[in-house]
């Protein structure tokens, strides 16, 4: 990796723990946009998303790409197909990040980025979401239980067969309690559709 000039913040200052930065947080350390474009030529920064950049030799975690989805939508809580990925609960490979926002929020401009925006109800966005750190990031996650409920919520979205193959695994897998399950079904109003599942595979 090339040297940096003279005076000039080192890149690992920048970044200090994190991996990723948006475009206005290193022009707030003083570096403009041209100076950030030759950064990038001389392979200093590498940039990995519009307005998105991290160290040209960083190593990226396995789910970076949550990281980026949590810098360009801060409020945004990691939702159905990709919180079980990260939970290891489907085989689904989304080629999006599923990203939830309260949904009397303003939607974010995400023109080509790799993000698909899903708006909650109030009381669907903010139960049950766990911080995780990815890349550096403090990532939103909703945990095992209410990804299960959500994805039968949206099961229109993302098909009943996933929602079910999730439930199956995360039994398996002894990811939750019938208590978290009930608990979060009531909150996204499913109680009545899991019920006939949950009691076909004998949870109590």
């Amino acid at each position: 990796m090339k040297q940096s000039r003279k005076n000039e913040v080192s890149p690992y200052e920048l970044f200090g723990h994190e991996k990723i930065l948006r475009t206005r947080d290193i022009e707030r350390c003083g570096i403009p946009r041209t100076r950030l474009r030759q950064m990038c030529e001389d392979q200093i920064l590498r940039k990995i998303g519009r307005g998105l950049y991290t160290l040209y030799d960083q190593n990226y975690d396995t789910f970076s790409s949550y990281a980026q989805a949590t810098k360009i939508v801060p409020k945004g809580v990691i939702c159905l197909l990709s919180a079980l990925r990260f939970h290891a609960l489907t085989t689904q490979a989304p080629n999006k990040v599923w990203i939830a926002i309260d949904n009397r929020a303003r939607t974010p401009v995400v023109n080509q980025s790799p993000v698909k925006i899903i708006k909650y109800g109030n009381l669907v966005y903010t139960n049950g979401i766990e911080t995780h750190t990815i890349s550096g990031i403090e990532v939103s996650v909703y945990s095992v239980a209410k990804t299960i409920c959500d994805c039968f919520k949206y099961k229109n979205k993302i098909g009943i067969d996933v929602a079910l193959e999730a439930l199956r695994e995360g039994l398996k897998q002894k990811s939750f309690t019938s208590n978290d399950i009930w608990k979060y079904a009531e909150i996204c109003n499913v109680s009545k559709i899991i019920m006939p599942y949950m009691e076909a595979m004998r949870i109590s």
